[in-house]
């Protein structure tokens, strides 16, 4: 990137909003740069409940709209990316003088029929007594209710939405701050800086987008200076991972005397993910962690109803978000709207400055639409809607169906080990193929580096995916880091601090996406 180059749109923040609206407006012909200080879906949306749901407890909240949005885009996004998204049924036991069994089936009917269901089964009453998921609970919860939402691979569906947008032009750049946005009749003059190298650059866009999450506020505030009446209203959300409670393949959710509800759902194979908390949270979103209170609240919470107690003790992994709701005053943290607000700030005809409050990964992809809608005009671009029917990176394939797909990828390569073919098939999809180059065998595929990680993932994640460190790759494009030993982690780090580009290579493949 040279000083000075001119852009239609400058998008601050690389999560889930910030990618997704960088892919929509580079897929309508818009010249976008992304810029993020850290890595991609280095903070919120890696720390979510990895689900694509409508939001079952909205419905109490009387969150109508928002959770018919979330539900239609549920099977778009299952259609878009079915390597990273996949269906998956819930239980939800029944538990005296909690909420009446009524309300359940009211709830579980407006859920079933409010979004048009097409592709997941509907909901239904179980009997706990001979239902696979009654075995873990206890003796005293015999009747419960089944549903279907979806589960993602969070970070990595922010990593497939920025790498849409490199491939229709965008420029990408991650580890990149914006310090300054100065205002002018024609555009913004914005400056970046480099934070591998200290270096800063000067851009020219047309309109900016605030999606910089829990510091929304912040940065219209100190960067764009730009005081506006809406307000970010942080909450924390924390999760716990202990080892798999449960054989089967469904997921739990569990309701709270308080009026909240915690999900215990399969994750990685060998564990149980429990979550998640709601907490108002002050302070610095970037230094977040669970507290014990947190930890003491999710397993007493599980304990309710699991056989097998949970206990700190037993916790292989925790983490911990800010999500950066919109601030609608409701005094309960967990009733403040998950809903999001685009707040359009043309200043008397001045170039465009929108600012993302709020939101959910479920409803990113509308999110993004609306926002380059609200865009158009003030950039004179008026296209059409695109993302609804076309895959993300990886997600082209056929029917949907990715237990066929997988049954190819074992037949194409029987090279492959089992579960490496698997986890190569889940992250990367249709992808895959150019991971792994025309191998033939796993020597092929470069140095082992232990626990089925191999040189030529690591390079497809640096040059493709940004990645840029060990963690980038074992805590969020992967959990890897669950499943490899202290060694491999090491080796890990290594490979990247030995293939640490120069400066001139890393600022092109930034730029390119790859």
């Amino acid at each position: 990137m040279t000083n000075e180059t001119n852009y239609d749109l400058l998008i601050v923040g690389g999560g889930i909003n910030g990618t997704g609206i960088a892919r929509d407006a580079a897929g309508r012909g818009m010249r976008v740069l992304l810029c993020e200080r850290d890595d991609l879906a280095a903070h919120t949306s890696s720390a979510s409940t990895k689900l694509v749901h409508g939001g079952l407890r909205y419905l109490e909240y009387y969150e109508f709209n928002l959770v018919r949005k979330a539900l239609r885009e549920r099977e778009v996004l299952l259609r878009a990316a079915p390597h990273i998204i996949w269906p998956l049924r819930f239980v939800m036991p029944h538990s005296d003088g909690l909420r009446p069994r009524w309300m359940i089936r009211l709830g579980l009917f407006l859920y079933d029929h409010l979004g048009g269901r097409s592709l997941l089964p509907a909901s239904g009453g179980v009997s706990l007594r001979s239902h696979v998921t009654g075995e873990a609970l206890r003796e005293e919860l015999t009747r419960g209710y089944i549903y279907s939402d979806c589960w993602v691979q969070d970070s990595r569906l922010v990593v497939l939405n920025a790498m849409d947008a490199a491939e229709r032009g965008a420029t990408v750049l991650t580890r990149t701050a914006c310090t300054a946005a100065e205002r002018g009749e024609q555009g913004w003059r914005i400056r970046l800086l480099d934070r591998r190298t200290g270096e800063h650059s000067w851009v020219h866009a047309k309109a900016l987008v605030n999606a910089a999450g829990p510091w929304v506020s912040r940065f219209l505030e100190d960067v764009a200076q730009a005081t506006r009446g809406k307000r970010v209203r942080l909450i924390k959300g924390s999760h716990i991972v202990v080892p798999r409670l449960f054989e089967h393949d469904h997921a739990y959710l569990f309701q709270s005397p308080d009026g909240r509800v915690v999900f215990a759902i399969p994750y990685e194979e060998h564990y149980t993910l429990i979550g998640t908390t709601d907490e108002l949270f002050e302070g610095d979103p970037a230094d977040v962690t669970i507290s014990n209170a947190e930890v003491d609240y999710l397993c007493s919470t599980v304990n309710r109803y699991f056989r097998k107690a949970v206990r700190p003790e037993d916790i292989s992994w925790s983490y911990s978000g800010v999500r950066p709701l919109f601030d609608d005053a409701a005094e309960n943290a967990s009733a403040v709207t998950r809903d999001y607000v685009l707040d359009l700030d043309t200043a008397d005809g001045k170039p465009a400055l929108l600012s993302i409050f709020g939101g959910k990964i479920t409803t990113y992809r509308k999110l993004a639409e609306e926002a380059v809608d609200l865009l158009s005009g003030p950039l004179g671009r008026h296209t059409r809607h695109w993302t609804h029917s076309l895959p993300l990176p990886g997600g082209d394939i056929p029917h949907a169906d990715f237990t066929a797909y997988l049954a190819v990828v074992r037949q194409r390569h029987p090279f492959l080990p089992g579960e490496l073919a698997l986890r190569y098939a889940r992250n990367y999809g249709t992808r895959l193929e150019q991971l792994l180059g025309g191998a033939r065998a796993l020597g092929d595929l470069g140095e082992h580096l232990g626990d089925n990680i191999y040189a030529a993932e690591l390079t497809y994640l640096r040059e493709h995916e940004w990645a840029e460190t060990g963690e980038d790759v074992l805590w969020r494009r992967s959990r890897l880091g669950l499943h490899t030993s202290a060694e491999t982690r090491a080796a890990v780090h290594a490979w990247f601090e030995a293939h640490r580009p120069d400066e001139q290579n890393s600022r092109r493949r930034a730029e390119s996406g790859g």
